[in-house]
């Protein structure tokens, strides 16, 4: 397969966008302040687009092949993710001028695979055990000694890809309620 993955760019927003929702499902409503799933994907396309926020297309690499995006990934530092979102929360709350918390998703000492998301016409083909090495690679060389990510509890394949590419369960974890297994990797 002559796949490639690159680093994401803002023209990307469009097709990328509907994959992260794929991924985080109903997070997304919480991480735009939308329930409209019209507005929800405009708003991420906006995040997506900027550059201070865990969305931008700064902390996302694409897999593609003829220019098709066959997968995404959305990562960074656990550290990292306290301004990110930070950056987040203050623009959530001058939009719906509500009291908004977003809760931690990482540790500080872990690079953090915040979505992963295969085309579901591409998946079974290995671009997600490739963008989850490419995971690896990234946080080796911001000098990480273990990658992270969240994946709930009714998401069999995705924990049986973890589990097969080294990821253990390290603890569990809540996002906005939902109930998540912590799975990490050392590298």
């Amino acid at each position: 397969m002559n796949l490639h993955i690159r680093k994401a760019r803002p023209a990307d927003a469009e097709s990328a966008v509907p994959l992260i929702i794929d991924a985080i499902g109903s997070i997304a409503e919480q991480m735009t302040g939308e329930t409209d799933a019209t507005a929800v994907q405009q708003e991420l396309i906006h995040l997506f687009e900027c550059e201070d926020n865990r969305h931008s297309y700064l902390k996302t690499v694409i897999a593609e092949r003829d220019e098709a995006i066959m997968g995404v990934m959305v990562l960074y530092s656990g550290l990292e993710a306290i301004q990110l979102d930070a950056n987040l929360v203050n623009w959530l709350r001058k939009k719906t001028g509500d009291n908004i918390v977003i809760p931690p998703e990482a540790r500080s000492d872990e690079y953090y695979i915040d979505t992963v998301c295969v085309n579901p016409t591409y998946r079974g083909l290995g671009i997600g055990s490739l963008l989850l090495a490419k995971a690896e690679e990234i946080a080796h060389d911001a000098g990480f000694s273990k990658v992270a990510l969240n994946v709930e509890l009714e998401k069999e394949a995705a924990i049986r890809l973890y589990e097969r590419v080294g990821y253990q369960v390290a603890e569990p974890w809540e996002i906005y309620g939902g109930s998540f297994h912590h799975m990490v990797k050392g590298l």
